[in-house]
């Protein structure tokens, strides 16, 4: 059951990404304006709580509401990182890094361990999921990239070229993204495995909500989101904005529901499938409408990604049989 939930919130959640990237080209050009307005709609989630009325402890509700304030935290870095590329590098970058940093996280804390045919399926899932998501073949791709690895990140010491300034940008938060998301997902599983899920899954909402809140107390955040305010929502960006939420919503609940029933590593490991979802999407969306959306998609790689794609396939049939 996890498996099907996991990747029908996977295919909800490509398109929450390419709508995400719009409203944050055209609409919105700050990750905390933004991460605010997602945020501030999660008290709405109490109204869940009529399916099944619960109260947490004092110590639940340190461990829920602290869930809440790292998804928050985790949010404004992936926004951060969605507004300075496109969303067909962001993702294949943080999608390859959370299935990595979750697998040692729940094996350390939470001493969740694989068989072997699900981590060859961890490992076969991950491999397509990068395969889909690279865009060069050539083998003089390995080289040009490990050059600016290097340029990157080699000279810790010493300056690095402004060119490179946007790119080493995009790895940090990418990076520093993919850790949080990859903790806030070991954190949610250890609350659901003592805590029932309804219940736990709003109260952490909590924890988002007073993260909203703290963020009206630095200046200039606040600033920028009252500047934000003025004159900018009309009711066709706000009935968008409505909708994308409310698919949010939903496959971030599915996919809660799927980490509270399968293995955190697993569930991240199909980021690829995810992925295959968002290249159509683009692929389809800039094609068809280049102004709503600009993508560097770049050609040649249909072996490759073909060959992506048939890994995955292989993944989830192991995982499914």
């Amino acid at each position: 059951m996890w498996l099907f939930v996991t990747i029908f919130a996977y295919f909800i959640n490509a398109g929450v990404y390419v709508a995400d990237k719009f409203i944050l080209s055209k609409r919105i050009h700050s990750s905390i304006t933004y991460a605010f307005f997602v945020g501030i709609w999660s008290i709405f989630n109490f109204v869940i709580l009529i399916f099944d009325p619960w109260v947490p402890t004092w110590s639940e509700l340190i461990w829920d509401v602290s869930a809440g304030l790292i998804f928050l935290f985790t949010l404004v870095f992936w926004y951060k990182a969605l507004h300075q590329s496109e969303a067909t590098r962001v993702v294949p970058i943080v999608g390859a890094l959370v299935p990595i940093f979750s697998c040692a996280l729940s094996f350390t804390f939470l001493g969740e361990s694989l068989t072997e045919r699900q981590f060859l399926a961890f490992v076969i899932l991950v491999v397509g999921g990068v395969l889909i998501s690279i865009k060069h073949t050539k083998f003089y791709a390995i080289k040009m990239a490990a050059e600016r690895f290097k340029i990157v990140f080699g000279n810790l010491l010493g300056s690095i070229h402004a060119e490179y300034h946007p790119m080493q940008r995009l790895l940090v938060n990418s990076t520093i993204s993919a850790f949080f998301f990859a903790v806030y997902y070991v954190l949610i599983k250890y609350i659901y495995m003592s805590q029932p899920f309804i219940g736990s899954f709003v109260w952490s909402r909590l924890g988002t909500f007073i993260g909203v809140l703290l963020i009206l107390f630095i200046p200039n955040w606040r600033e920028s989101i009252i500047e934000h305010q003025k004159g900018q929502k009309t009711p066709k960006n706000l009935i968008f904005f409505f909708g994308v939420r409310l698919l949010a919503a939903l496959a971030f609940i599915m996919l809660n529901w799927a980490i509270s029933l399968g293995h955190v590593a697993l569930i991240n490991s199909l980021q690829g499938v995810q992925y295959a979802f968002l290249m159509l999407m683009v692929l389809f969306i800039s094609t068809r409408y280049p102004s709503l959306l600009e993508e560097e998609l770049g050609g040649g790689v249909i072996i490759q990604k073909s060959l992506g794609a048939t890994l995955v396939c292989v993944g989830l049939y192991m995982l499914a049989t």
